[in-house]
């Protein structure tokens, strides 16, 4: 897959992710690894980084029974809006594609 076309859909997944809970950073490496098992853990802090940046996502510290204390990602209100903005130019494309007779 193109590498900005991933990008793009691991920003959607990660968010997506955590607009039912917070998560630490192993957990949604986890989670998104199932279905990309190609994808770098680098390229998955990396987009974290950038989320919180833009603050799409805020980070809390919590500790672990098991070692040192976990940064904890959670989505932001602007988050949540630029997810719904992104789910509805990912349903337009793929309502795009299937017009064309492209079945999933």
């Amino acid at each position: 897959m193109e590498a900005q076309m991933k990008k793009g859909i691991l920003e959607m997944c990660i968010l997506f992710k955590l607009k039912d809970e917070p998560l630490y950073g192993y957990e949604l490496m986890k989670s998104v690894r199932q279905v990309f098992p190609d994808v770098y853990e680098g390229s998955i802090y990396t987009i974290l980084r950038r989320l919180n940046t833009t603050g799409y996502t805020n980070i809390t510290q919590k500790e672990s029974p098991n070692g040192p204390a976990r940064k904890y990602y959670g989505i932001t209100p602007s988050g949540e809006d630029y997810l719904n903005q992104m789910l509805e130019e990912w349903r337009t494309v793929l309502r795009g594609v299937s017009s064309l007779g492209i079945n999933f």
